[in-house]
């Protein structure tokens, strides 16, 4: 092997180790973004305090489902913490409801029934919702199988299933 050869084998190994390492540093300059869970995972604890917690917005919105179907929460009514329509965790109760099409959260509040959330199942969007606070709030999901609606209203300041609707 001629020595013209051997600088070549050289210099390759060494561009090819340089670029390695140069790899691995960027990967470790960008961090979690890549590999990890954005913005960390969260304990029990935290996520029970953020399911308590009033909805926050942070300015006017327009209301459109984001891309997912589920309500975007920068998307939704603003809630002003002075407003009486703005629950709060010492005067209200927290249920779930869900059908084919999907899920929502309810709560009991001053002015009645509000969804605090609504998530459609894989595969159905949401078409309507009537969010409350009111006598009853009703979400529509459509997919595959049709429109199914969940209606919920307040009995005794806890959410019920509206029976009228499936």
């Amino acid at each position: 092997m001629g020595r013209r050869t051997l600088l070549a084998v050289a210099g390759w190994l060494a561009t090819a180790v340089v670029a390695t390492l140069i790899g691995v540093a960027a990967i470790r300059l960008v961090g979690e973004s890549l590999t990890g869970t954005p913005g960390g995972v969260r304990s029990q604890e935290e996520i029970a305090r953020e399911l308590a917690a009033p909805p926050r917005t942070t300015g006017p919105t327009t209301g459109t489902p984001g891309p997912t179907g589920s309500p975007d929460p920068a998307a939704t009514a603003p809630v002003s913490p002075t407003a009486s329509t703005s629950p709060t965790p010492e005067t209200s109760h927290r249920r779930s409801f869900s059908n084919q099409g999907g899920s929502v959260v309810a709560k009991c509040v001053p002015g009645g029934v509000w969804l605090a959330s609504w998530s459609p199942k894989q595969g159905y969007s949401v078409e309507d919702v009537d969010r409350g606070p009111d006598d009853d709030a009703e979400v529509k999901f459509v997919g595959p199988s049709g429109e199914h609606e969940l209606s919920v209203r307040c009995a005794g300041g806890v959410p019920v299933l509206d029976p009228d609707d499936d």
